[in-house]
């Protein structure tokens, strides 16, 4: 336990620099699948706009926002490597 904690104390951050990396990764895949499921509304709130019921906004968007979640859960929990 005293050498984990040596190195967290001479990095002074609790995850490695891969495990940033991957987080940033991560949250570009959640930024895109919340792209993915933007747009579809009406200029005329009396008129129905039927593309808020396409293919893209109700399968592909959740799906990429689940994976880039599963992703951010992967970056956390993922061990850094020692270099020593």
């Amino acid at each position: 336990m005293a050498k984990k904690e040596k190195e967290v104390k001479e990095t002074g951050f609790a995850l490695g620099k891969e495990n940033y990396k991957l987080m940033a990764i991560g949250f570009v895949i959640i930024v895109i699948g919340f792209i993915l499921v933007a747009g579809g509304g009406s200029d005329d709130p009396n008129v129905f706009n039927p593309d808020i019921f396409n293919f893209r906004r109700l399968t592909v968007a959740p799906i990429v926002l689940l994976f880039g979640f599963v992703f951010e859960i992967y970056a956390i929990m993922k061990k850094p490597k020692n270099d020593n």
